[in-house]
């Protein structure tokens, strides 16, 4: 009875230690699971925890934040992964931005029609073509020369890793680059107006050492300085000069108009830059690309953008209270106000969110246009209101 009791005994013992490894296997196993879960589908996972329990039972607790929330980049390069390859080839044409052509041909076409109330549509048009093509230009060499740098090393709507072709990127871009100058050349003599074509061959060369080896300019932070010169005061006005010269004044003066025009225009383009190195601040670091964002911080350049803001509307004020510009310019831009404010608020609200911020730069975009085309309407009106003519200052 003895040896029965004994052999049950140790038997009993026995299912109990197995039960035990059975228990801790089991943890085991489900714990490795939980890893390997969570390197898939990173720290939102939760966890389970398995423990042995009373009377033989398994216990299953659950721990919302077994795993420590260490899984930011995991989760990021998710993001990332998931982009559709239709939403990067959106993004790698960029259409929105090529309102920065738009826009400074528009407006100085108005300004020349404010002054002589002449206005060619088919120089416009070629103008809006070559003006179009050396924005690609400007759009694909700076991908390629950014791939050289290692700053589009993670950047996935690329041109250069899209296609797979450095050459045949790079290539391309000069070869558009070609056909624009091209045709603003074939403009400018056929205008017979050679400050034009001066005005936009150093706004093509400001462009250049914005981006292009050996300059590249924009790494010592100075590419809102050269994208401000070149398509405000540079370019807009050399479109007033080619769409004014058909005139019986063959060389129109620098007036006050066309002056205080071009210096708004450039704020505009100069924000959409400024705007469009949000999302990307640590990857210009580790490439020492020293954007003013770098330098400044995400937070102090959002104070940056309101000021700018800010100071592009009490400007336009100041010039239409000074008769540099017609009153009905300001008229109309100040319905672009609401436009305004919520690019303000959004780099306030989403300065720090990498993804979010990447809007930015279309928000902008979107005031640039707005802004640019209400500039161009109140010249348009002011001509054509002939009650509403105001004089201009005027610089020979």
């Amino acid at each position: 009875m003895a040896t029965a009791f004994c052999s049950l005994n140790m038997l009993g013992s026995g299912l109990s230690q197995l039960n035990d490894y059975n228990l801790k296997k089991k943890h085991t196993i489900f714990t490795r699971s939980c890893l390997h879960s969570r390197r898939l589908f990173g720290s939102s996972l939760n966890a389970e925890k398995v423990s042995p329990g009373t009377n033989g039972r398994v216990e299953v607790k659950h721990c919302p934040q077994a795993f420590p929330s260490n899984n930011a980049s995991v989760n990021e390069e998710d993001k990332e992964e998931n982009i559709s390859k239709a939403t990067l080839i959106w993004r790698a044409i960029k259409l929105p931005i090529y309102f920065v052509a738009f826009i400074p041909l528009t407006v100085g076409s108005a300004a020349a029609y404010f002054e002589t109330g002449i206005f060619s549509w088919w120089r416009y048009s070629l103008l809006l073509i070559s003006s179009v093509l050396i924005i690609t230009w400007l759009n694909l060499s700076n991908d390629v020369y950014d791939f050289d740098t290692g700053a589009d090393k993670n950047k996935l709507e690329s041109v250069v890793n899209l296609v797979g072709s450095r050459m045949g990127t790079i290539v391309a871009a000069y070869a558009l680059l070609l056909l624009g100058f091209m045709g603003l050349a074939w403009v400018s003599f056929e205008a017979r107006n050679m400050r034009a074509i001066l005005l936009l061959a150093c706004a093509i060369i400001f462009g250049y050492i914005y981006q292009c080896p050996p300059f590249r300019l924009s790494y010592q932070g100075l590419g809102e300085p050269l994208c401000f010169a070149a398509f405000g005061p540079f370019a807009t006005t050399a479109f007033y000069l080619l769409q004014g010269s058909g005139s019986q004044m063959m060389h129109l003066p620098f007036t006050g108009s066309i002056l205080s025009a071009s210096l708004l225009v450039g704020i505009t383009t100069t924000l959409i830059l400024f705007c469009s190195h949000f999302h990307q601040i640590e990857e210009d670091r580790a490439v020492a690309k020293m954007s003013p964002l770098v330098r400044l911080g995400s937070k102090r350049g959002s104070g940056v953008v309101q000021l700018a803001i800010a100071g592009l509307y009490v400007l336009a004020f100041a010039f239409g209270i000074s008769r540099a510009l017609p009153i009905t310019c300001i008229f109309f831009c100040a319905f672009t106000l609401p436009v305004a404010r919520l690019v303000v608020s959004y780099v306030q609200e989403n300065h720090n969110d990498k993804h979010k911020i990447f809007m930015a730069k279309y928000f902008c975009v979107r005031l640039h246009s707005l802004f640019g085309v209400a500039l161009a309407a109140g010249l348009v009106v002011a001509r054509t209101a002939t009650k509403l003519s105001i004089p201009r200052l005027a610089f020979s």
